[in-house]
């Protein structure tokens, strides 16, 4: 486990992903229950506990114990339910999704490459 890129896993993680996730909780659970500092909350810790289960775990049963642990991040911090969990990720997903792509037609994406 590289601690660099772990760092740097974190900090992507929390520039990219923490506010596309915390936009859908708060649609989803409202601004009361889901704070952006829980979004990042979430991100960190999801991304060293995947770290540490990629390390000494496999493939596949590592894929399916970090979806089970983001889901109860977004259960715990976002304090809502298994399915409401489920349909925030779900939702996080495509939205991210979604924006990679658009990223990626307008060009950002080939300029962050290098290429």
């Amino acid at each position: 486990m590289d601690l660099v890129a772990l760092l740097i896993q974190i900090v992507v993680g929390i520039i990219v992903v923490a506010p596309i996730l915390w936009l859908v909780g708060r649609a989803l659970v409202g601004k009361e229950k889901a704070k952006f500092t829980d979004a990042i909350w979430i991100v960190v810790l999801g991304t060293v506990i995947g770290a540490v289960v990629g390390t000494f775990v496999g493939s596949l049963i590592s894929a399916v114990i970090m979806f089970v642990v983001w889901l109860a991040l977004i259960k715990h911090f976002f304090d809502c339910g298994w399915l409401k969990a489920f349909v925030i990720a779900v939702i996080a997903v495509i939205v991210f999704i979604i924006i990679v792509a658009i990223l990626a037609i307008i060009g950002i994406g080939i300029i962050a490459l290098g290429f």
